[in-house]
């Protein structure tokens, strides 16, 4: 099989026209040609109004080593790589020990999924409630808000990601092409096919629900086990004679945990997929003495325009194009003070959620479905923090910058103060662009309404961030203008305050064997523990978490 790349064609291009592409690429007649495949299909909209489709291709001949050997210094026509996903190994019929896994997020997900598959018999270990409870839970809180601490946007069966757009791309490296065994899994459970091929694919809310009770099903099938309210208080460790790869630390040996209800489950192999939230989880490994550091995340705002405005700025006269659908972007800004602010978690075509975990906190996120047909398009616009930044606000800076989980004070206090703001009653502050530039009060939305719920109180959002924050802010809306005509204008909402970008500790681990560098057999895993970012990356973690878990059971 030979894989041709940048394959171009006019986004109106008819299909014969992509046979004679490889036909005139390779030099070789129609009766030379078995079959092909689409790989990768993406575009170029650089010109927006002469958009060009690109195409990676699989493609079979009757004469592939010829055709090799004849293109050997062509880098776009080389051999297909093998992308088919291979167990390390596989369990013993009379196995001891059962692994665990906590939290069944992405990560957590394929942890046990890959595991279940090994023959291993994970027992899955999820804090919320199954996908269907907790999406009752979650709506319960947008339309009456009623917070459920333990089921809502953060907490329960499928992670965060369940309440996103769904994005299953990502820039992580990824040689084994373990992303592939992640989108197949998704295609098994009744993903569209085109997540395949599609160069940004997304699934939505709604089918994520239903692919996780169908990954559920089939891990449980091969015997594993999947426990929900079942949050872990402790984890159970012992010296062992083993030196330290951490200085000043002594390396210990897991030997199980509690959990809430007092059940103590014994075993040497635990996976740590918590996600970005479990702040008392975080807090109890510190206390365990878990080598655990602080790191950078970022903080800052949802805006919203209508969709139609980013459509007819990226798109042009293409706008409303199917192969195309709704619009997205990426954004960066350097900013004269040394900051930056870039775009996050763009959302086309979708609503801004409340995303709270903790009482008397605001917190907001984005959220698509499949179609991607709402009236605004949504991203985070935010802001780089560094751990240096975490005194903000503190009485202590001196003792907090040596608190490795400064980075969770600094969110709840922004969190905090958003909330006071919005009401106290988890209405989000916003305000109009034009009036954030400006620096003045809104009073009611323009063209743009609002889609947070439950509601939302007009607002200046000028103390909602720390002061480099809404300076950063300030200069990167207009520069984003003259990328995306609209981005800027003064309809445009803000929406206060976006917090959980990523982890803001990183628990750290060999990057060997992928256990904690303190305590053997834990493994810190996904983007809780600072190794992913979105749901095609924590996928990828959970597969070489399950590996390395597997490779030490089977020695």
């Amino acid at each position: 099989m030979l894989r041709l790349t940048n394959i171009k064609l006019a986004l109106d291009h008819q299909p014969e026209q992509l046979l004679q592409a490889i036909l005139d690429k390779l030099e070789i007649q129609a009766e030379q040609l078995v079959d092909f495949t689409v790989f990768k299909r993406g575009y170029d909209a650089r010109q927006k109004n002469k958009i060009i489709l690109m195409y990676t291709l699989d493609v079979n001949t009757t004469i592939n080593d010829e055709l090799l050997e004849r293109f050997e210094s062509d880098n776009q026509v080389k051999v297909s790589p093998d992308m088919t996903y291979k167990f390390v190994g596989q369990a013993p019929e009379d196995i001891k020990q059962r692994p665990v896994v906590i939290g069944f997020g992405p990560c957590g997900l394929f942890v046990g999924l890959v595991l279940a598959q090994m023959g291993f018999k994970p027992i899955i270990l999820e804090r919320g409630k199954e996908v269907r409870e907790r999406t009752k839970d979650t709506f319960n809180f947008w339309r009456k808000k009623i917070l459920n601490t333990e089921s809502n946007v953060q907490f329960g069966e499928g992670g965060a990601g369940t309440f996103s757009d769904g994005k299953l791309y990502s820039q992580v490296k990824d040689p084994k092409h373990y992303g592939r065994k992640v989108l197949h899994e998704f295609v098994d459970a009744g993903a569209p096919s085109e997540i395949l091929y599609v160069s940004k694919p997304h699934i939505g809310t709604f089918k994520l629900v239903t692919m996780i009770e169908k990954m559920r099903a089939k891990i449980i099938e091969l015997g594993g086990e999947i426990r929900f309210e079942q949050r872990v208080t402790d984890i159970h460790m012992e010296g062992v004679d083993v030196e330290s790869n951490v200085e000043g630390t002594s390396t210990q040996q897991v030997t199980g945990l509690t959990l809430a209800t007092g059940e103590v489950i014994h075993t040497n192999h635990v996976a740590l997929a918590i996600g970005h939230s479990a702040r008392d989880t975080f807090k109890m490994l510190v206390e365990k003495n878990v080598h655990v550091v602080a790191k950078p995340f970022s903080v800052g705002f949802r805006i919203e325009h209508e969709q139609s405005v980013i459509d007819e700025a990226r798109f042009g006269q293409n706008a409303g194009n199917p192969i195309l659908g709704a619009a997205d972007y990426k954004l960066v800004h350097h900013c004269k003070n040394g900051r930056s602010v870039y775009s996050f978690c763009m959302c086309p075509g979708g609503t801004v959620v409340a995303a709270a975990s903790e009482e008397g906190r605001l917190v907001t996120n984005g959220m698509s479905q499949y179609s991607r047909h709402e009236r605004n398009a949504n991203s985070a616009i935010v802001v780089g923090i560094e751990p240096s930044d975490f005194t903000y606000g503190s009485d202590d800076p001196e003792r907090e910058s040596k608190n490795v989980l400064a980075g969770i004070d600094f969110q709840r206090r922004l969190e905090e103060y958003a909330f006071k703001l919005g009401g106290e009653n988890y209405d989000a502050p916003v305000q109009l662009v034009g009036d954030f530039i400006a620096g003045r009060k809104s009073g009611e939305h323009g063209e743009v309404t609002p889609s947070y719920k439950p509601g939302v109180k007009y607002c200046d959002l000028s103390e909602t961030l720390p002061s480099y924050a809404i300076e950063a802010i300030r200069e990167a809306l207009p520069a984003f203008e003259k990328k995306i005509k609209g981005f800027s204008m003064n309809d445009a909402t803000l929406t206060a305050v976006e917090t959980r970008t990523s982890s803001p500790i990183q628990i750290t681990r060999d990057k060997d064997s992928l256990e904690s560098l303190n305590v053997k057999g834990l493994y810190p895993a996904g983007e809780g523990a600072g190794y992913a970012g979105g749901i095609l990356s924590a996928g990828i973690d959970g597969i070489k978490v399950a590996e390395a878990m597997a490779l030490s059971m089977l020695k």
